[in-house]
C-alpha cells in the first residue's frame, strides 16, 4: 500500500491464489474491485466480492495488518 498525506493512495495485492484457472478467474475481478473499494473506504472495512469470500477475507485482512503497521 501507498500513503501520502495520510491518506491511502495506493493498495496492490502482492500475492493470492493463482493455483487453478478457477482461482484465476476469479481473482482477475475480485483483486480490482477489492482495491477500489479499499481506495473509496481509507480503510479495510470494505465489503466481499460476491463470489470471493476467500480472496475478499484475505485481501482485507491484510490491508488491515498492513494499516496496522503503518500505524493508521
Amino acid at each position: 500500500m501507498t500513503i501520502q498525506g495520510g491518506k491511502l493512495t495506493d493498495v496492490t495485492a502482492v500475492t493470492y491464489p493463482t493455483e487453478n484457472p478457477r482461482d484465476q478467474e476469479i481473482n482477475s475481478y475480485a483483486v480490482p474491485q477489492l482495491r477500489r473499494e479499499a481506495l473509496d473506504a481509507q480503510s479495510a472495512q470494505i465489503d466481499s466480492v460476491s463470489g470471493a469470500t476467500y480472496t475478499s477475507d484475505g485481501y482485507r485482512q491484510s490491508l488491515q495488518s498492513a494499516l496496522d503497521s503503518a500505524g493508521l
